[in-house]
């Protein structure tokens, strides 16, 4: 399954969970899906910067979306957000595929010495979620041309020249237009408004 790009903003943590509720509740596929496409390319690339290959990575998100399925009953918002415990499962997939291929270990594709010095798990996911909120409070700071056109391009992902479709203006201006509200932004998130 691939994920699905959608052109609105992330979803907020209410939405996250409601959305795992609906999974939990009713098995509704569509709400697994606005998940699944939120969430597989972020564990993927989790999994990759922890020193998976590219294919184990992606096989892993495959392993880590499927037990959010089955698990979604389990999920309780008051021990952690939707975030933190998909992240906890990508990494406990994680751990169980090395345990269950542990021939590979040798090959230097998982070593244990770095696993107990790098920050646990909840503190790389509050990191990136204060820094998630950075980013959208610098955003509410832009003019809404500049906003739109950032979220169209980095949070869903959109091609330059699909933007200037979409928007009705020349692929230069779009470019132009996407490195200044990234200047913009990136004065903000320093602090040099």
């Amino acid at each position: 399954m691939r994920p699905v790009r959608h052109s609105e903003a992330s979803p907020s943590a209410d939405e996250l969970v409601r959305l795992l509720r609906a999974v939990a509740a009713e098995r509704d596929r569509s709400a697994f899906g606005e998940l699944f496409a939120y969430f597989a390319p972020r564990v993927t690339a989790f999994l990759a910067r922890s020193g998976l290959p590219d294919i184990i990575a992606e096989e892993v998100t495959q392993e880590t979306m499927l037990a959010m399925w089955r698990k979604a009953s389990y999920f309780n918002p008051q021990r952690a957000g939707v975030s933190t415990w998909v992240f906890t499962i990508a990494r406990n997939q994680r751990i169980d595929r090395m345990r269950r291929e542990h021939g590979q270990v040798a090959d230097g594709w998982f070593d244990r010495s770095e696993e107990t010095e790098a920050p646990s798990l909840t503190e790389n996911i509050a990191i990136a979620a204060e820094r998630e909120q950075r980013v959208r409070t610098a955003l509410d700071a832009l003019p809404s041309e500049q906003a739109a056109i950032v979220r169209l391009s980095f949070f869903a992902e959109r091609p330059h020249r699909d933007i200037a479709r979409e928007l009705g203006i020349p692929l230069g201006t779009a470019k132009s237009r996407i490195r200044l509200a990234l200047s913009r932004l990136r004065a903000l998130l320093d602090g040099n408004t």
